[in-house]
């Protein structure tokens, strides 16, 4: 595989895990794609002109992503719904490592394609779907590349009091969450339900091509 398509695999899987990384808390008078927008720029702002330097001193970077995710992400309820039905016979410490586990590998993946890929534009597009319930809402954003492929990146959010959360992302057609399911079930079926070697040897996989060719929703 090419460098450049590690790359493009690297911020594709990054930008579709940007759910992780966004702020969640939103004023009332915010919409779901005010909260978007205001994150995609936030996020290009911190690392424009400096992705040299932070290709460099990836730590930094990475250090600076996990500060900025701990007020903003439930990872618990993130490891859960990625466990699925695998869940609820884990015990604690089970549920906890692996949601420690799955925060470390997106913060890992999401730093890399931060400055591994060289894109030409993240934009959140201006006519977006309307709400279908006022607790929910999707927000629709273009990543393009320099090549000018542009890959369509889909947020789901849920109204939780007073805060919209992002609770899954389709990239190009995958749906991301689903597909880290599938892949903790395939997991746990290779391992003879083996709880602790799944968590051990998690390491989340998306093929490039797929991601490139699409997929149904």
């Amino acid at each position: 595989m090419s460098p450049m398509t590690l790359s493009l695999r690297s911020l594709l899987v990054a930008l579709a895990l940007l759910l992780f990384a966004l702020p969640a808390t939103a004023a009332p008078e915010r919409t779901p794609e005010q909260v978007i927008r205001h994150s995609v720029e936030t996020l290009t702002g911190e690392i424009e002109g400096r992705r040299d330097y932070f290709a460099e001193n990836l730590d930094e970077l990475k250090a600076l992503v996990d500060e900025s995710l701990d007020d903003i992400a439930d990872f618990r309820y993130i490891g859960a719904s990625v466990m699925g039905r695998y869940f609820q016979n884990a015990t604690p410490q089970q549920r906890s490592r692996f949601a420690d586990t799955f925060r470390q590998t997106l913060i890992d993946t999401y730093t890399r394609g931060l400055v591994t890929f060289d894109y030409r534009e993240l934009r959140v597009l201006d006519n977006q779907r309307p709400q279908r319930h006022e607790d929910q809402a999707s927000v629709d954003m273009e990543v393009v590349a320099t090549n000018g492929q542009v890959y369509p990146v889909s947020y789901s959010l849920r109204l939780s009091g007073n805060e919209w959360r992002v609770v899954n992302v389709i990239v190009n057609g995958i749906n991301l969450g689903l597909t880290f399911r599938n892949q903790f079930d395939q997991a746990m079926r290779d391992q003879g339900r083996d709880y602790d070697a799944v968590i051990n040897n998690w390491a989340p996989e998306l093929a490039v091509e797929e991601l490139e060719e699409g997929g149904s929703a």
